[in-house]
């Protein structure tokens, strides 16, 4: 065995996929890109006018003519189009897709630790509801200051009252 290697690691790969590493960001990147820019009106305008060319100069230039009617070449240029853009719009797609998923995740957590804050909330306030009823209150405290003063009020009446008739017993 070979002094160095360790056998807990496995060996990279080998044959032809061993040279062949790609960066899996770098081509959700790259194929986000197309898809983006095969999505837009620039990209059917600019093909329609190259079709239009293509064309025109493979019917009227006879000289030029490198793709005659039927147009076999450009049949077989849209056809590698198509055969690289579906699978890089559907790259992007599948990017898209785990962005969202991982975006609904956060959200979930987030509806879950505001739900989880508006019932401590709610808790909270039914108890201090709980206990300001088991206080008393400035309208309860001033509605029993005004009831013992004019029992007070009362209580001094009945004592003059009381003091004048010992006053007319007296005298």
């Amino acid at each position: 065995m070979a002094e160095g290697r360790r056998l807990d690691v496995p060996r990279g790969a080998r044959g032809f996929g061993s040279f062949l590493r790609l960066d899996p960001d770098a081509v959700g990147r790259f194929a986000e890109a197309i898809a983006r820019f095969l999505g837009t009106g620039r990209f059917l305008a600019v093909q329609t006018i190259i079709v239009i060319v293509w064309i025109a100069l493979n019917v009227f230039a006879v000289r030029l003519q490198w793709d005659p009617y039927p147009f076999i070449l450009l049949n077989l240029a849209f056809s590698t189009q198509a055969a690289y853009a579906a699978p890089l719009i559907l790259l992007a797609q599948n990017r898209q897709a785990d962005r969202d998923r991982v975006q609904a995740e956060e959200d979930r957590a987030r509806a879950a630790t505001t739900r989880a804050d508006t019932e401590y909330l709610a808790r909270e306030l039914a108890a201090l509801r709980v206990g300001i009823g088991e206080l008393a209150t400035r309208d309860f405290i001033r509605g029993e200051l005004n009831r013992l003063a004019e029992e007070d009020g009362e209580d001094a009446e009945r004592r003059e009252r009381k003091a004048k008739r010992k006053r007319d017993a007296l005298g």
